[in-house]
């Protein structure tokens, strides 16, 4: 995926998690670049090329803002501390994707 493209996804991660620090953009980074890929894989396609749809851009910010805010995986992370919340998050991110997926046969 494209540098610029993964700086403006920064951005915006950084600005949905209420972030004004630069110490885990590499971290926050590496979230984006699983999100992307949890897109792709999801969606089948390749965004390398590609623009990314508005509600494909919104599930990979929701999913690295997730990613972020419960690093190991069991919660919904600061505001809401429960494993409900968490399929939440992933049933949000996964209707997202689902209306850019490319359907196959």
């Amino acid at each position: 995926m494209d540098d610029l493209i993964l700086e403006d996804l920064l951005a915006k991660a950084k600005a949905n998690l209420i972030l004004t620090h630069d110490e885990d953009d590499n971290l926050l980074l590496g979230f984006i670049r699983a999100a992307v890929d949890y897109a792709e894989q999801y969606q089948k396609v390749s965004y390398a090329e590609a623009d990314l749809p508005p509600s494909t851009e919104q599930a990979i910010i929701m999913l690295t803002s997730h990613l972020y805010e419960s690093r190991d995986g069991s919660t919904a992370g600061f505001f809401a501390d429960s494993t409900a919340a968490a399929g939440q998050v992933w049933t949000t991110v996964n209707r997202l994707l689902l209306m850019n997926k490319a359907w196959q046969v």
